[in-house]
Parts: C-alpha cells; structure tokens; sequence
C-alpha cells in the first residue's frame, strides 16, 4: 500500500483474521510476551489467526488455551480492527474481553503469560495502536479501528468508539 491516504477501507477484504483475547481479574489483564510469529518480541493479549470454518469467539476460546492453558467462557467482542501494511498484507483482529475463566496461566512456547494491574500496563513495549483502543476496551467500550503500518512503525489511524451494546447473551 504505497499511498497511505488512498486506502480503500470500504471495500478492505483481509488476507487473514485474527483475535486477541483481554482476560479480566480484580483490576489485573493477562498480558503475554509473545515468543514467535507476528509480534514477536512484544507484548499483547493470547490470540492468533482464525482457523477456516472457526468463528471469531471460537477462535479467542482456542488460542487462549493453546497460548497460556486458561479456559474462557463466553468472551465477548469489545473491538473490530483493520490492519493495512505498507507490504500489502492485511489483518483484521476482532478483539475479546472475557472475565470468566479458569485455570492458571503457564508459558508455552508461543507465549510467557503475565497478569499486570490495569494502571501499569507496559504500552512503550506493545504494538503502537494499542495505546488508542486498549484503555476503552478495558473500560467496556466497542472500538472500531483502521490502521496503516510500515512494518511496526504506524503511519496512520482511526477510531470510533461507542458504548458496548449489551445482548442478553453477554451477561454473566
């Protein structure tokens, strides 16, 4: 995507989907330090790519286990994001937040999992754009995001926020 003004977000078709999952405990997040793959070396929710005939909630369920050994029940989407890279891959990443979980979180060799408070969170060592959704995500908002990256550096954004319509299916 040579031009970062012309991208063409109505008709954005990702190359692959992704989810990242937010686990919730007593003012603390499950945060991993991600080992390999896309991201390595930094720091972000369990997740990965979408697997063909999964739905996104499956997904989020799946890779949480397979990244750090703990079960959500009911994750609930708080975030839509739409990845453009200046080398013309493109991700969109449907984020969760789930507060039902059990089992304790171990390292595996995709992630090292650590639960931080809600107000030390390490963005300096995330992804750029997660300073500009992550804080309404946590706060129970629904962010829709589009953003422009040439490798990790961002080169543009956008984001609408809005309360999270609650369905009676996300109630605990």
């Amino acid at each position: 995507m040579p031009d970062t003004t012309k991208a063409d977000w109505n008709s954005f078709s990702p190359q692959e989907r992704a989810v990242i999952t937010f686990v919730r405990r007593d003012g603390e997040v499950l945060l991993i330090y991600k080992k390999r793959g896309l991201g390595a070396g930094k720091i972000n929710g369990p997740g990965g790519r979408i697997e063909p005939g999964e739905t996104p909630v499956e997904a989020a369920i799946r890779e949480t286990r397979e990244e750090v050994g703990v079960d959500v029940d009911r994750p609930v989407e708080h975030a839509r994001l739409h990845f453009a890279f200046r080398d013309g891959y493109t991700l969109t990443v449907y984020v969760f937040v789930s507060r039902r979980f059990s089992g304790a979180a171990r390292e595996t060799d995709e992630a090292v999992p650590f639960w931080v408070s809600l107000d030390a969170i390490p963005y300096r060592r995330m992804w750029a754009d997660d300073e500009l959704w992550l804080p309404d995500v946590l706060a129970g908002r629904y962010v829709e995001g589009r953003f422009i990256f040439d490798e990790d550096a961002m080169l543009w954004s956008d984001l609408t926020v809005r309360p999270r319509e609650t369905r009676h299916s996300d109630r605990p």
